[in-house]
């Protein structure tokens, strides 16, 4: 029993960290069409593109595979205003990722003329898309609504079904298809409540020490864990 339980303990001490790259990212009909702009760049309809969706939903992977591909540099959100643009723009390209809230809309206007003027490319992540924004900028509202934007739906059941196959497996942890069923019947229709669920089973299975199941699934649901 000690030789078995101890590698499962070392596993939950270390960080489960997720891969940005290609090979990882699970396709489905619901990113299929954001996939494909991604992959058709520098085909694209616009120096500036927008990719939209729910938290989890493969933005960040996406944005990944793209500054790969076009030798992208990364910039928050948060640190629109703080950071040189032109020199953020040195390698042609740049990913401004999860822009929410409030934010800097002069600096964003700025920056969007400066791709323009540059003729580098910039790719926006955000849960919605930019046309929805409420902004006070007149002129920046102007440019969001002319950006095109690509937007991941929530995914079907056979895409989820793969995302927590790979999320055990990159536990080690070994699943039937019952509980893959019986957990797509019980979480929200996203990536980042899949996570939760991997998460939340792995912890409970190691706390009682027992093997992840349908059953202690189960188990987890009726007692609200």
């Amino acid at each position: 029993m000690l030789s078995t339980a101890a590698p499962r303990q070392l596993a939950l001490a270390l960080a489960h960290e997720e891969s940005f790259a290609r090979a990882d990212f699970l396709p489905g009909a619901s990113n299929a069409d954001a996939l494909a702009l991604i992959a058709r760049w520098p085909d694209w309809p616009d120096r500036a593109l927008a990719l939209a969706g729910p938290q989890g939903s493969g933005k960040s992977h996406l944005a990944a595979i793209w500054a790969e591909i076009a030798g992208a540099r990364f910039l928050s959100a948060r640190a629109l205003g703080e950071a040189d643009l032109l020199a953020e723009l040195a390698t042609g390209a740049l990913v401004v990722e999860d822009v929410a809230g409030q934010f800097n809309e002069r600096a964003l206007f700025h920056l969007i003329n400066l791709v323009r003027e540059e003729e580098a490319w910039l790719l926006i992540t955000a849960r919605t898309a930019p046309v929805g924004w409420t902004v006070a900028l007149p002129d920046l509202a102007s440019r969001l609504r002319a950006i095109p934007a690509v937007t991941i739906a929530p995914p079907d059941d056979a895409l989820l079904g793969a995302v927590l196959l790979k999320l055990f497996a990159d536990r080690q942890i070994a699943v039937d298809e019952n509980l893959i069923g019986y957990l797509l019947t019980r979480i929200e229709r996203s990536f980042a409540a899949a996570g939760e669920a991997v998460d939340a089973l792995d912890r409970e299975a190691l706390r009682l020490k027992r093997p992840v199941t349908r059953a202690l699934a189960a188990e987890m649901f009726q007692r609200g864990a």
